[in-house]
């Protein structure tokens, strides 16, 4: 299999990264207001993001990039920002092997927008696979 173009390996990786992010965080939140630990997170992504681009030479002028481009950038960032705001507070009051799969409710989000606004069409297998991840979300949420 080759990894540097299977989107499904990506993913996967993604996923082992983002549970590690909800226990590692559950541990760091400890005595801390949870907005001071997203910031401090944050600037250690930046720098882990900067290191890098720097060392795999993929930087470029981002002045050359388009205003459409741009706009959808800082959109995603202060999506990406608000959600680990919340996502962090969250934390912080529940239980990670809570917050964590409830927060994945994006999944469910992600299909419907990118349905209406990207003109993705998920088969019809896949839409019972999402409304079983909803459904997943619905009992834990209803869950007293």
């Amino acid at each position: 299999m080759d990894t540097s173009s299977n989107w499904f390996f990506w993913a996967l990786l993604s996923a082992v990264f983002a549970a590690l992010t909800a226990i590692f965080a559950k541990i760091g939140l400890e005595g801390v207001d949870s907005d001071l630990a997203t910031l401090i997170r944050t600037v250690v992504i930046l720098a882990a993001l900067a290191a890098f681009v720097h060392f795999t030479g993929k930087w470029s002028n981002p002045l050359a990039l388009s205003s459409k481009t741009w706009l959808f950038l800082v959109l995603s960032g202060l999506a990406t920002g608000a959600s680990w705001v919340a996502y962090f507070r969250a934390l912080k009051l529940g239980e990670a092997s809570k917050v964590a799969p409830v927060d994945k409710f994006s999944l469910v989000l992600v299909a419907i927008f990118a349905f209406i606004f990207l003109h993705e069409r998920p088969s019809a297998r896949e839409w019972v696979g999402i409304l079983m991840v909803g459904s997943g979300v619905l009992i834990l949420a209803l869950k007293r």
